[in-house]
């Protein structure tokens, strides 16, 4: 757990940390999702174990001292497929199919093959297990409408105020979300700043009505050695969407 601390005029000092391991002591999330899979449990089990899991999670932040503790850092597989959902960048291939969110979302992670009509391959890296670009299975097409369709993110942010603790929600950062997709030929990332920039504005929205005061952008994507164009990719993208933050503070998290 890594924790930053920030100094302000006087003796006032907060602290944070960037996310919180999701897995669970005795990597409950782990065996719960698996009697998932193996139709031991329900959906409905499966969620509410993963809920408190959460709520477990965000208590043991809090009494540890931790001012500032972020939610949406939780994912059943992948928090980059998340915010796919987030955004609707799901493939038609999974969007089709007569499935539950919950199903879809697993028939994308893993792979399906069942009952439900229909199958798709699941979500995995290219170049085996390098993580450098996600196949095509979550690229962007001509026809891709980018829109805030999920509300995973806000829904743990209501989980954790509900139990007394006011967040600062955590999501994927739009440069490294348009570095990790795949683009169909004649489809390049700058065609999605616009709609890209306005599904996030929406969410600066939706959670500042909810009480949100901040934002955490994970930006693993800066680290790389960027280009001159992927430089101004990154640029057009914040000016555009730090002109309307929404009343909310963002925070850019990256990584050494």
């Amino acid at each position: 757990m890594i924790v930053s601390i920030r100094i302000f005029g006087g003796h006032n000092m907060s602290t944070t940390i960037i996310g919180f391991p999701r897995l669970g002591e005795f990597r409950e999330l782990k065996f719960t999702t698996e009697k998932y899979f193996r139709k031991e449990i329900s959906a409905d089990e499966l969620l509410a174990a993963a809920k408190d899991l959460r709520a477990k999670h965000w208590n043991i932040v809090k009494e540890q001292g931790i001012s500032e503790i972020p939610s949406n850092d939780f994912s059943h597989y992948d928090n980059f497929l998340d915010a796919a959902f987030l955004f609707n960048v799901v493939p038609a291939s999974v969007q089709n199919l007569d499935l539950t969110d919950l199903e879809q979302y697993f028939a994308l992670a893993r792979g399906y093959q069942g009952e439900k009509r229909g199958m798709c391959v699941p979500f995995q890296w290219k170049n085996g297990s390098t993580p450098t670009t996600i196949t095509s299975f979550l690229n962007l097409k001509k026809t891709t409408e980018v829109k805030l369709a999920g509300h995973k993110i806000f829904d743990e942010y209501q989980e954790a105020k509900e139990l007394g603790i006011n967040t600062r929600p955590v999501v994927v950062g739009p440069f490294t979300f348009l570095q990790l997709s795949d683009f169909e030929d004649g489809v390049k990332a700058e065609d999605f700043v616009d709609s890209l920039v306005a599904a996030y504005q929406e969410v600066f929205a939706k959670l500042a009505e909810l009480g949100a005061t901040r934002i955490q952008f994970d930006e693993p994507a800066l680290v790389k050695d960027l280009t001159a164009e992927e430089k101004a990719l990154f640029l057009n993208l914040y000016n555009k969407l730090l002109a309307d933050k929404k009343g909310l503070e963002v925070l850019i998290q990256t990584y050494f």
